[in-house]
């Protein structure tokens, strides 16, 4: 058999230019922001923009994994217009 590889030293790795990846990840990242979209809105009180824009983000965090919520770093216009329609929706 020879395989001495502990699972400690079991890594993975992905090239770059593996882009197969990437509309997975965009979907959960999209569905994390969407959930959080309604859950800040159905407990909207009046917050302004930028506590909405800060409750957006850690509830998506909040519902991904550690390591990817660590690594996302979103599009602070796209976050800010997130926040903005929750507001306005609530007008």
């Amino acid at each position: 058999m020879g395989m001495s590889t502990t699972m400690q030293e079991l890594h993975v790795s992905i090239d770059p230019a593996v882009g197969h990846l990437q509309e997975p990840l965009e979907a959960q990242l999209t569905s994390a922001l969407q959930r959080a979209a309604h859950e800040v809105a159905k407990d909207y009180h009046g917050e302004g923009v930028d506590e909405v824009s800060g409750r957006l983000l850690a509830l998506a965090k909040a519902s991904l994994h550690p390591d990817i919520a660590a690594a996302w770093h979103p599009d602070e216009a796209e976050l800010r217009r997130a926040a903005e329609a929750v507001v306005r929706d609530f007008h």
